[in-house]
């Protein structure tokens, strides 16, 4: 969310018109590097460490802001939003995976007051936006907002900077992965379909976003992988630029997701993905990744094995991917999300 709020503005910013932003930001934001937003930054002083201090600012402190500072809209680009404006309210809503997957969410405390919140931002809003026709379906049916409320407007992706594909291969055939540790990411499926294949063709296999004891090192030893598996926790630019650079493919085995960030970020970068055959996949990859069923590790492992001895499968990949991922920019982001924004104005004044 974070990369979609900061890119999204800062295509927002370099379109021609008139309009002001102000950015409400957490008492953490309020350190970093915002040049990237056009316009005014109001510190809310509420602390963005504690999920549900952060959540109670959304629902109540946003609106008093938004009122102190007589602004025309409220966006909203994480998911959660004001409980109640007196000015119309857009909320950029990424996925529902609290709702269509509760059992894969590592915060059973968190996941009940989540709904609630989510319920009330959308009741609220004047428009949603989202990111996915998955996600569109499912705000739908889990929140009630009728679909012609609902606006698919899908994110973009940019190559990490630095990369070099010319040394692709160069470290032995390696297969890269990027992500928290929440179940629905399955990183489990990746460890073990790289068991299944004999161990002169088998991958490394580098799964970076661990932190703190990695719940899947417990899995790493007792399938006896440690020679093939490495596990990162947050990297910096530099070390992505690397594995990049180096990596064979990437590959995601998640059982649900809202989008694919990942996904446009290899494809512009020349890096091929394999993707878990889910819906949202699908609509990000299209036919220019690959696709396999994220419970069959058997599956996987052939996968894997292809792409890892087919140079020809991996150049035709790349080029596809390249194309791909051109289809998806910030500008169209910034363009679509402003209309949305002109919509919401116009159906509140009339």
């Amino acid at each position: 969310m974070e990369t979609y709020t900061r890119e999204l503005y800062r295509a927002l910013g370099a379109m021609p018109g008139d309009w002001e932003y102000i950015g409400y930001v957490s008492k953490e934001g309020a350190d970093l590097d915002l040049s990237w937003f056009p316009g005014r930054i109001g510190e809310s002083g509420i602390s963005g460490e504690n999920r549900f201090i952060w959540a109670w600012g959304e629902l109540s402190q946003v609106a008093r802001a938004a009122r102190r500072e007589k602004v025309d809209l409220v966006h909203s680009p994480a998911t959660l939003g004001p409980r109640r404006t007196a000015m119309p309210t857009v909320v950029t809503m990424h996925d529902m995976l609290y709702w269509s997957h509760p059992e894969l969410m590592t915060t059973p405390l968190y996941t009940a007051p989540v709904k609630w919140m989510e319920r009330k931002a959308a009741a609220n809003a004047a428009r949603v936006v989202t990111i996915s026709p998955t996600s569109q379906r499912e705000i739908n049916k889990y929140l009630g907002v009728p679909s012609d409320r609902i606006d698919v407007i899908p994110l973009a992706g940019e190559a990490p900077k630095n990369v070099d594909r010319r040394l692709a291969g160069s470290e032995g055939p390696l297969i890269l992965a990027m992500g928290n540790r929440r179940p629905h990411k399955n990183w489990g499926a990746l460890i073990r379909a790289a068991a299944l294949i004999p161990a002169l063709q088998r991958p490394r296999i580098v799964i970076t976003g661990g932190r703190g004891d990695d719940p899947l090192a417990p899995l790493v030893q007792s399938l006896g992988m440690g020679e093939w598996v490495e596990l990162k926790g947050w990297i910096d630019d530099a070390e992505v630029a690397r594995l990049y650079s180096v990596a064979t493919a990437l590959a995601i085995p998640s059982f649900a997701e809202g989008f694919s960030l990942p996904t446009l970020e290899a494809m512009e970068a020349g890096l091929p993905a394999l993707l878990s055959d889910i819906e949202v996949h699908r609509y990000v990859g299209g036919d220019a990744a690959r696709y396999f069923d994220p419970s069959d590790d058997q599956a996987l492992a052939g996968l894997l094995t292809e792409v890892c001895t087919d140079p020809g499968l991996v150049a035709d990949m790349t080029e596809a991917g390249l194309a791909r991922a051109r289809e998806f920019t910030w500008a169209r982001t910034a363009r679509d999300t402003r209309a949305v924004f002109e919509e919401a104005l116009l159906t509140s004044r009339s």
